[in-house]
């Protein structure tokens, strides 16, 4: 009878919470296979590593959740060693300790190496740019920078992340063709900030140079532009974008709210009319650009009249892509020595009306495409459809294009040409159609 000592350990990699994150997992599991270490990703694995989230209330009952899910299950004798790290152990330590205590150790955001240790691994150095990708083929996240320096009032990020780091463009270059060798064909530009790119290494804002220098990356047809802050946004990536067609007419810029008492009031360093402005430049720079933004409603103090106004300016931008969150009151940021004030029923009401007045905007602008034919990557097949986005499209997030697999054959991972036959709120169906 075999012994439990000489069983091979697999190591089990759990990702919670933003693409953030799955990027951090993946540098893991990279780092552990070139240690020759057996590891899968959210699969059966007798050694667990749960990356967490921390960021607002649902996600960290969701990484709490998780803990507490393979505690028992290691209490049961069906896992041997639970670990944690990322956001929710960066911010909450002590307190997950104290709490928790079955978990076999705790790391932080930037504690790769000791994680690494605890897993009987070597931090390798030479492996910069290496990962192993959890996402489908043909799109990988690049992460471009870590951590942020804005002191927006809600936000806990810099607490967990530290300040912005940007990494060099040579790194980065050299990781997407990496990528590239190995079939991905999009990449999503991840950052705390893209706005921000490159200020703490070239003293300047660099957004512009990174895609001017990753468009010449064999193999890469896409690059996507996500987490843009408003304020300071270098109006020369409109430029590159217009210009070059590997880089994606999409843009996702977080604009939180737009009355000028809650801007202020969240640290935002813009106005309604300065916000405004801005998305028109970005409309007139790139017409038939995706602008996808996220709002959060039920900030302390946000009066109906704040409400208003904010239901009002959405109506009026037509947005093509939009995300709503109720406000979460985050200890140790800013706004959390203000009341939380506006009840939770309200806070819900309040996303509910602005994501109803959304689906009836995007089922508008989605009636246009129909007719038309698309450009799509196609990432999957479920069910009866195969699953393809249009550049105006990130992926989970987004619009999806549905193929019936029933009639059409396409190849997952490759562009398609595909006429929109008709449309929903949040998806297209079409049919292939050669060039």
């Amino acid at each position: 009878m075999r012994t439990k000592s000489l069983k091979q350990n697999k190591i089990n990699v759990v990702t919670l919470g933003c693409s953030k994150n799955v990027y951090d997992s993946e540098v893991l599991m990279g780092q552990l296979r070139a240690n020759n270490k057996e590891v899968v990703h959210e699969e059966e694995g007798n050694v667990v590593v749960i990356n967490t989230c921390g960021f607002i209330a649902n996600a960290k009952e969701e990484s709490v959740n998780t803990i507490l899910e393979y505690v028992q299950k290691k209490e049961a004798g069906d896992v041997d060693k639970v670990f944690v790290t990322g956001c929710l152990s960066e911010r909450y330590k002590p307190d997950l300790e104290q709490e928790i205590p079955n978990v076999d150790e705790y790391f932080g955001t930037s504690d790769l190496p000791n994680l690494l240790k605890a897993l009987g691994a070597d931090y390798k150095h030479e492996l910069i740019g290496e990962r192993l990708t959890t996402t489908p083929k043909n799109y990988a996240y690049l992460k471009i920078a870590e951590g942020c320096d804005r002191p927006c009032s809600f936000c806990a990020i810099p607490l967990m992340r530290g300040k912005h780091r940007s990494k060099p463009i040579e790194e980065l270059v050299n990781e997407s063709e990496k990528l590239a060798a190995k079939g991905v064909k999009e990449l999503i530009l991840i950052a705390q900030d893209l706005t921000y790119y490159g200020l703490d290494l070239y003293k300047k804002r660099n957004l512009a140079e990174l895609l001017e220098a990753l468009v010449q990356v064999e193999g890469i047809e896409w690059i996507r532009l996500h987490y843009a802050f408003p304020t300071g946004f270098p109006m020369d990536v409109l430029e590159v974008m217009k210009r070059e067609p590997k880089v994606c007419n999409y843009i996702d810029i977080p604009l939180q709210h737009i009355s000028d008492a809650i801007l202020k009031s969240m640290r935002r360093g813009t106005t309604k009319a300065k916000t405004t402005k801005l998305l028109e430049d970005f409309r007139a720079a790139v017409p038939g650009m995706a602008i996808r933004t996220t709002l959060i409603v039920g900030y302390p103090g946000e009066t109906e009249e704040d409400f208003n106004t904010l239901k009002e300016w959405v109506r009026e931008m037509r947005f093509e892509r939009l995300g709503c969150f109720t406000y979460s009151h985050e200890e140790n940021t800013h706004a959390y020595t203000l009341t939380d004030d506006v009840p939770e029923e309200i806070k819900q009401e309040r996303a509910n009306e602005i994501m109803e007045l959304q689906s009836q905007i995007s089922w508008e602008l989605n009636q246009e495409k129909v007719g038309k034919t698309f450009r799509c990557i196609i990432d999957r097949k479920e069910g009866n459809h195969f699953v393809g986005r249009t550049e105006f499209d990130s992926p989970d997030v987004d619009n999806e294009v549905l193929i019936d697999a029933t009639k059409h054959y396409v190849k997952i991972g490759e562009f398609v040409n595909i006429e929109i036959m008709e449309a929903s709120d949040f998806d297209l169906y079409g049919i292939p159609v050669k060039p």
